[in-house]
């Protein structure tokens, strides 16, 4: 059986299930077998130190799978932005169809260089006013974030149940539902809330086919759903990750009243999370990760979770709700 909603038409993929953007996890081997699997792969531009090299990754992944795939191109403040434009046009001349954004207002440059070419934009966002913004200014596909997921959560703190329904209530175009979801159950309630398929990040972490060490994804197993902690707070760039040294000690610094963002900078560097996730030295830095780990048991590939999910979902709907129908 399979689960027809506008997210796949629009799409053109089986099954209304999404791979996010992850950096230092979104390469060719992930995407690919998310594609192959009947889902939709991403790759993350920011992953790659040029817009080049994401024309070659592009292509790599192109060569690792017929089916389509997306592009996920993230804007966030920094005091030495990449070429976000080089990366966007690196899509476009790879002829990818699909790019996912998420980040700041910049990210509309974006949408204007990709959308004449017929692109889709799938852009993720954390409360409903960004879905409407995003919907007014020409998004083909809304994620919407709820607090429990990894990365950025925004600063509003609404948790999926209320955000999934209150999108749905107020936005048009298709949307995909997004943290706390990694098995049936989840992706059932997302399309009862309203949502026509489901964006996955950390549970697409714990698969075969995750390019990051065996000591992650067995992290991801071992935390339960209290393993994650939110820094930066205090500077108003939220971000949920996974609980071990690093950032336990990322939160007992910034809650010193004369703490700065310098005081922990040295913690949460990107070069010292990509060490992480390579060598698997969980006291090295950071890593991403959302609630969901308390539900994350096993490290299938990419394509036994896509066929359970899908599976266990349909015993869900003619099962169990349907036994309940009287």
């Amino acid at each position: 059986m399979a689960f027809k909603t506008r997210i796949t038409e629009m799409l053109e993929i089986e099954h209304p299930i999404v791979q996010g953007g992850m950096q230092g996890v979104g390469y060719a081997e992930l995407a690919s077998a998310v594609s192959n699997a009947g889902g939709l792969g991403t790759l993350t531009a920011l992953t790659q130190p040029s817009p080049e090299a994401l024309r070659e990754e592009i292509e790599r992944c192109r060569s690792m799978t017929s089916k389509p795939f997306a592009v996920n191109i993230t804007v966030l403040p920094t005091i030495l932005p990449p070429d976000y434009k080089g990366y966007a046009q690196a899509a476009i001349d790879g002829g990818v169809k699909i790019i996912e954004t998420a980040g700041t207002q910049q990210v509309r440059e974006i949408w204007e260089m990709a959308k004449p070419r017929g692109i889709k934009i799938l852009h993720k966002c954390t409360a409903v006013r960004h879905a409407l913004s995003a919907e007014r200014n020409g998004c083909d596909i809304i994620s919407i974030d709820g607090f429990e997921c990894a990365g950025h959560p925004g600063e509003d703190d609404i948790p999926g149940l209320i955000l999934i329904p209150s999108a749905a209530d107020k936005v048009k175009i298709p949307m995909l539902a997004s943290g706390g979801i990694g098995d049936a159950r989840g992706f059932v309630a997302a399309l009862a809330l309203g949502a026509e398929g489901v964006n996955m990040g950390t549970r697409f972490c714990a698969t075969q086919e995750a390019p990051i060490h065996e000591n992650v994804k067995l992290k991801y197993i071992e935390n339960d759903e209290r393993g994650t902690n939110l820094i930066f707070r205090k500077f108003k760039n939220t971000a949920r990750v996974g609980k071990n040294s690093v950032s336990d000690k990322v939160v007992e610094i910034s809650s010193r009243p004369d703490a700065t963002f310098d005081d922990i900078r040295p913690y949460v560097a990107g070069a010292v999370g990509r060490e992480l996730l390579q060598t698997g030295d969980l006291d090295k830095g950071i890593f991403w990760a959302g609630m969901i780990q308390g539900l994350i048991h096993d490290i299938p590939t990419c394509q036994e979770l896509i066929d359970r999910i899908i599976s266990e979902a349909e015993d869900i709907v003619r099962g169990r709700l349907g036994t309940m129908l009287v």
